[in-house]
């Protein structure tokens, strides 16, 4: 039995798509198919039943899912402490962070906590489906994002801890130019599957009246930066990260869609594993906990 199998497996039950799960795991949909029975036949039972519509896990794949992150970040901790015991072990923090927060919030939070006596600070931005694999596959110390409604399934706090460190708020923008020429509807910038801000839109109560003025998705992209940049050239109405947009606001150049009443508030939090193996890591955590 491999590693990778687990990992696989989680990225299935993720995804619920062969297809989808593959490209998170950046193979080929028929290695990725054959790693998935590989492991099935190692268990010695079927662990997702296969529908046109997708997969979705059997009883005996829900037993192993809710064992597969205990055991997956056992390991990978056990791994780090042979690193430390043999002196491979690196003076780095490993961030993984998503696209929006590696851009505008990180820089100035970093300075503010100030991670010395760490020798380096690695920060790895990505996706934030990419961001919870390096975390879960042990790539990534800490993760930081928004608050991802399907984060508590993700990261149970049987094996995760996590950590309020910030507030933002979504806010549906257009450029001013589309404001004037649009009165009734906007074409919608959306986020795609693999977003933590497109899960969260879609998680949130918007108000009926609010959806009723967005047209359906007329572009598609994970992330919020390039959302922005279509939203400036008055292509359609995009949610975005306060933080992100705060200039842009205040010159004018993107303007509200609607009231503040539509706005969507934002936690940004921190995560990592309980079982966390680097000396350094952890200290970084103690000092975390007491500054906030």
């Amino acid at each position: 039995m491999e590693l990778a199998w687990l990992e696989d497996f989680a990225a299935l039950a993720e995804h619920k798509s062969f297809v989808r799960a593959a490209n998170a795991r950046h193979i080929t949909q028929p290695a990725f198919s054959r790693r998935i029975r590989s492991l099935e036949q190692w268990m010695g039972v079927a662990l997702f039943t296969r529908t046109p519509q997708g997969t979705r896990l059997t009883d005996a794949g829900h037993h192993v899912h809710a064992g597969m992150l205990e055991a997956s970040q056992t390991l990978y901790a056990l791994r780090a402490r042979a690193q430390a015991v043999a002196g491979h072990a690196a003076k780095t923090l490993q961030f993984a962070a998503t696209h929006s927060l590696s851009f505008t919030f990180f820089p100035r939070w970093i300075r503010r906590i100030d991670a010395s006596p760490v020798a380096s600070i690695q920060l790895h931005s990505d996706t934030m489906a990419g961001c919870e694999r390096l975390l879960i596959e042990g790539k990534a110390h800490f993760l930081l994002s928004y608050r991802d409604p399907l984060a508590d399934s993700l990261f149970p706090a049987k094996y995760y801890e996590r950590c309020i460190i910030g507030k933002d708020w979504l806010i549906a923008l257009v450029g001013k130019d589309l404001k004037r020429r649009h009165h009734d509807f906007f074409p919608y910038l959306a986020y795609s599957e693999s977003s933590g801000l497109g899960r969260i839109i879609d998680d949130y109560p918007i108000d009926d009246k609010v959806r009723e003025l967005i047209l359906p998705a007329h572009f598609t992209s994970h992330s919020a930066a390039v959302s922005m940049s279509m939203a400036l050239q008055n292509k359609g109405l995009a949610w975005l990260p306060k933080s992100l947009v705060e200039q842009e606001i205040e010159e004018g150049r993107l303007v509200r869609a609607f009231n503040e009443e539509s706005d969507i508030p934002l936690e940004i939090h921190i995560v990592k594993p309980r079982l966390l193996a680097s000396h350094f890591a952890e200290s970084f955590w103690l000092k975390l906990a007491r500054v906030n």
